[in-house]
């Protein structure tokens, strides 16, 4: 009986699947949208009954119902590297010449020229033709696991078709459709709920909501544009493309392939043309060099592949009125001015208000109260004054004075030399500083605490119970139990969530106490670097700069904030606390001894291994990392950009430099 009963079920699941891709990919269902219903339904009713048999690819997750109280942070396989940009014929000139420079301006070259879609980027995976993993683009280097919430885009495969690989990653974009947008801002309204600003932010967002069931319902699509696999399948970026349409994903047709500059600019001239015609936002399109060997040779640089550009289309500009300036004070007491505008419409939001970053960029633009400005989208995200239209301004009595003191507290501004920042000094109690540094200390990328958010923030700040980000660690029930909104459930979910960040590893630990200019990637490099704050505390200048994309202002930053004995005091609480002050990075036991008594330092980008993998070998075969260059140190391990003060500081003490090939010949010797 059981048998029949899972063929039954099989059967189901590989026609709703086959359904799926015919209405989604192909756009030709054989079947009306009320049989594929009650399909859908006698498949959900048997897996209820039989729940021996779930799978979790099964059609009917598309509907969603799991809920995630966080998502796995995992890393990628592959860096998901950004993309150079392009806004002229010059720029994307220059770049086929550098391209020919490398390879041999006698090798005949094609592009592919691709939609370059604006939402959010995600990467999959699939082993012998299932998902098994979807991660977002995170830092490049490791993302979050939404699995769950991508199953509930029908345009994504849970299986696939015809001759795939037993295992590869391909990448896309997720969307949301501007009409699923609009409807969605129908629905928000109607239910007195403030409107999303765009598809893209609302694409992203809705990526990262915890019940699966709400993604379901907001019609996000995916539209794919890279396939990487460890074996020689293709041989062009377009076969590759073409291959993964057979398989079963939703490849835009509209990529070509093209032999010269005039061709990739007939491309580009007639998208920037008709781009709003299109159901969904791009902003550009991506030019890539279409044979996958030649890609490999002109390989990356720490940022971007070299075999790949983006030129961006020209934003759209629209004028309106300037009505005031108002101050906002940020989490490190810097004063940012901003445009408050009469509404407009721009790109499909409505615009009221936009950045003027700094008081060098009011007196650029000689700004005026009353003036008609000129408003664009930076990057079709962030609004910006561009312009002024000086034949029709306000009044010369309306020019704008930067004020001199903090909005916030009164206390009167400073400017450093040369600086183009106002800041607030009251770091003390100032009291959006204080709010600021502690939203920042709970974010996703630093603690990502769970049950505690901004408003709560806020909330516990006025009732006296935080003014410091280690306040945090000294709340009880009893201190909860007493304030609005606060039920026993949400108090259990803040200690909870305080608890779990006791585990965090150091980097986030850093990165979460808002020290000036150290933001993820900074923190991460120096723990890996500096394996404790007590060494960090105690680094020289000259210590700290040896470390790689670690310069002058970064190492006076970290000095001046450990000068401070307030900070001081808060991380020794931190520490009471239980808060992780030591890098974990994984040294497990050697392979050889093979390096026992040497000391390597890795610096530089390098071709076939990252530093960490770099690092990792070391350890492995009994050697040790260190980061400053001493006449102990036995070997530099060096890739491209390699920092001159290194180079120079070792050729004086006479300290061996070597490739990646060269070391990895010494650990097979």
């Amino acid at each position: 009986m059981d048998k029949e009963i899972l063929k039954e079920i099989l059967k189901l699941r590989e026609e709703i699947h086959f359904d799926n891709y015919l209405y989604y990919i192909k756009d030709s269902p054989v079947i009306s949208d009320f049989d594929f219903d009650q399909k859908l339904k006698k498949l959900e009713s048997l897996e209820i009954l039989y729940p021996e048999f779930e799978d979790p690819n099964s059609p009917t997750k598309r509907v969603g119902g799991d809920v995630s109280k966080s998502f796995d942070s995992k890393k990628h396989k592959h860096p998901m590297y950004s993309l150079d940009n392009t806004y002229s014929r010059e720029e994307v000139e220059s770049w086929i010449n550098k391209i020919k420079k490398v390879l041999g301006n006698q090798i005949s070259l094609n592009y592919t020229c691709e939609l370059k879609y604006d939402g959010a980027s995600i990467s999959l995976t699939y082993n012998d033709g299932v998902l098994t993993q979807a991660l977002t683009r995170g830092d490049g280097i490791q993302g979050d696991d939404i699995i769950n919430n991508v199953r509930t885009i029908p345009t994504i495969p849970l299986i696939l078709n015809g001759d795939y690989p037993d295992f590869f990653e391909i990448r896309g974009e997720i969307l949301m459709p501007k009409n699923a947008f609009e409807e969605l801002n129908i629905i928000r309204k109607s239910e007195g709920l403030p409107v999303f600003m765009n598809p893209r932010n609302t694409a992203s967002g809705s990526l990262k909501i915890q019940d699966s069931r709400i993604v379901a319902k907001r019609k996000l699509v995916c539209c794919l544009y890279s396939v990487i696999c460890e074996t020689d399948k293709f041989l062009t970026q377009f076969e590759a493309l073409s291959n993964a349409r057979a398989w079963g994903f939703n490849v835009p047709e509209e990529g070509t392939l093209v032999n010269d500059l005039d061709s990739i600019f007939v491309f580009l001239e007639k998208w920037d043309k008709i781009r709003h015609d299109l159901p969904y936002e791009i902003d550009g399109v991506v030019i890539k060099v279409n044979d996958i060997k030649l890609q490999e040779q002109l390989g990356y640089t720490s940022k971007s592949p070299r075999w790949a550009i983006a030129y961006k289309f020209k934003t759209e500009q629209i004028m309106t009125r300037l009505n005031a300036i108002s101050y906002q004070v940020g989490r490190t007491g810097a004063i940012t001015p901003v445009a408050e505008l009469e509404p407009v419409l721009l790109s499909g939001t409505i615009i009221k208000r936009a950045s003027l970053h700094n008081a060098n960029q009011i007196e650029k633009l000689d700004l005026r109260i009353g003036d008609l400005v000129k408003v664009e989208k930076g990057g079709e995200i962030i609004p910006k004054i561009v312009g002024v239209d000086k034949n029709r301004r306000g009044k010369e009595s309306l020019k704008i004075s930067f004020i001199e003191n903090c909005p916030d507290c009164q206390t009167i501004l400073a400017r450093e030399d040369g600086g183009v920042n106002h800041y607030c000094l009251n770091t003390d109690s100032c009291k959006q500083q204080i709010i600021g540094s502690v939203q920042h200390f709970i974010s996703r990328n630093a603690m990502d605490i769970e049950g505690l958010g901004g408003e709560t923030i806020l909330l516990l700040n006025e009732a006296g119970l935080i003014n410091s980000i280690a306040d945090l660690f000294d709340l009880k029930e009893q201190d909860l139990l007493p304030l609005e909104r606060m039920a026993e459930k949400s108090i259990s979910n803040i200690l909870e969530g305080l608890a779990k960040s006791r585990k965090k590893p150091f980097n986030k630990v850093l990165f979460g106490l808002g020290i000036r200019f150290v933001g993820n990637t900074v923190a991460k490099k120096l723990t890996r670097s500096i394996t404790n704050i007590e060494k960090l505390q105690n680094a020289s200048f000259e210590e700290l700069i040896l470390i790689d994309e670690i310069g002058d202002r970064i190492a006076k930053s970290l000095i001046n904030y450990f000068k401070n004995d307030k900070n001081l005091n808060q991380i020794n609480r931190l520490k009471l606390a239980g808060l992780q002050f030591d890098s974990n990075f994984e040294e497990s036991n050697p392979k050889s001894n093979k390096f026992n008594g040497y000391k390597f330092i890795i610096s530089g980008v390098f071709k076939n291994f990252s530093r960490d993998q770099l690092k990792q070998f070391v350890i492995e075969n009994d050697g040790q990392i260190v980061t400053s260059i001493s006449n102990k140190t036995s070997y530099i391990i060096a890739g491209e950009n390699m920092g001159l003060s290194k180079l120079q500081k070792a050729q004086n003490l006479n300290v061996p430099i070597i490739d990646e090939k060269q070391f990895i010949q010494m650990i097979n010797n």
